[in-house]
């Protein structure tokens, strides 16, 4: 990649250093988050590398000292005594725009993290979203929904093909912009490989990288469903706390995502199940071996695809949007009304985002959206149905049907 992408993220953390001491950036690997560090930083010491790893080992305090700023703590987790280090730090001096710690995904559990509390300021970083891969500003999609500030549309909008195309392309920046054909799906698939055999994931921390490969199979065949611990360990063949073991690994690696379920005290009988995904489409058709010519004669797979990548999408935004929105699902426990995306935007209301593969949706394609503006009322500022046809237009008071590429457009 011969030019730097800008990425979602940028003005933020921007922001974070002009007015915070320190900062850290997290997410899966290869997703870009040392090249944009970089681009932020004063220094930087990469403690993946033993040789400078070393003097923060013996004296992380000394180590630290009298570097340019911002320092940026590339891989943090591999010395994580740095963290310390920094804590200490910025409790004797608090400058702004001191530290940038970057590192992959880690639960907030972890205790190794626990200095790091009230001195960081947490930036989560996703693969790259589309809008970023052909660097196209705009107003995050829900904002923009907000606003009443409708995107223009591109002349040659995608059809069905073209969005498993680009969706199975994935995020990660060297397969997304610089791989085609089999060198990015050989990129991917080996991706998924050493995701497995990872260091955490060996037999010495009692995980099976075999075992822990077919619970990944499974759970990317479960993408954008509701499915329950014990479906889903039984589909894998393992226990329940195996499950959940691997359920936290993967989630700390930032390779799966849950939407928890939106609940209200105005609506009764609300189901509380989480909604799972594979974090980036490129690595579900890994996953799941599919390439586009099967999601175009699977009808599950190609919704579960559609519906992966749209929400990847919306968590990318959700970082940056200046609204703040928390993401969330709503299925009824009769299965009678469900709502892929809900945007809780807390005392301002909440925006509802369905997701069809469809070209031309109708008013009944959103009759969920409209069951659940007529019981919030003013709580509901604005549906969308998102579907992956050229054209947007009105399906009833305060929802539209909007194409998919409204998000990068």
């Amino acid at each position: 990649m011969d030019a730097y992408l800008e990425r979602l993220v940028d003005p933020w953390i921007d922001e974070i250093l002009d007015s915070a001491p320190a900062m850290m950036i997290t997410g899966a690997r290869a997703s870009g988050k040392t090249t944009t560090a970089l681009r932020h930083a004063a220094s930087v010491v990469r403690l993946d590398n033993e040789r400078e790893a070393g003097p923060f080992r013996a004296d992380p305090d000394a180590a630290l000292r009298e570097r340019p700023e911002p320092v940026l703590l590339d891989e943090w987790q591999a010395c994580p005594e740095v963290l310390g280090a920094v804590k200490r730090a910025v409790d004797t001096e608090r400058r702004a725009g001191r530290f940038i710690l970057t590192g992959s995904a880690q639960s907030d559990a972890d205790p190794a993290l626990w200095p790091g509390t009230g001195r960081l300021i947490r930036v989560a970083m996703h693969p790259l979203t589309v809008r970023e891969q052909i660097s196209r500003s705009g107003h995050p999609f829900i904002d923009g929904l907000l606003s009443g500030d409708p995107p223009q549309l591109p002349a040659d909008p995608p059809d069905l093909r073209g969005y498993a195309e680009i969706a199975l392309r994935g995020g990660f920046p060297e397969p997304a912009v610089e791989l085609e054909g089999n060198v990015r799906r050989g990129w991917l698939e080996s991706y998924v490989e050493q995701l497995l055999t990872h260091g955490r994931a060996g037999s010495g921390n009692g995980r099976d990288p075999v075992r822990l490969g077919t619970f990944f199979a499974a759970y990317a065949l479960n993408s954008a469903g509701i499915v329950n611990d014990a479906t889903l360990y039984e589909a894998a063949g393992l226990d329940r706390r195996t499950s959940r073991s691997y359920t936290r690994l993967l989630t700390d690696l930032g390779v799966i995502a849950e939407l928890p379920a939106w609940s209200s005290n105005r609506l009764k009988r609300l189901a509380r199940g989480t909604k799972r995904y594979i974090a980036d489409t490129g690595l579900w058709g890994a996953a799941v071996g599919a390439d586009v010519e099967l999601v175009m004669s699977d009808g599950d797979l190609l919704g579960r695809m559609i519906e992966t990548f749209v929400v990847n999408q919306l968590r990318a935004e959700a970082v940056v949007d200046p609204s703040r929105p928390k993401l969330h699902h709503l299925r009824d426990r009769d299965g009678r009304h469900e709502v892929d995306v809900i945007a809780d935007l807390g005392a301002r209301g909440l925006v509802a985002i369905e997701i069809k593969a469809h070209s031309a949706p109708k008013p009944a394609d959103a009759r969920h959206l409209a069951w659940l503006r007529d019981e919030l009322g003013q709580q509901f500022k604005a549906g969308a149905l998102l579907h992956t046809g050229p054209a947007r237009y009105h399906l009833s008071d305060r929802i539209e049907a909007i194409p998919i590429c409204s998000l990068w457009s």
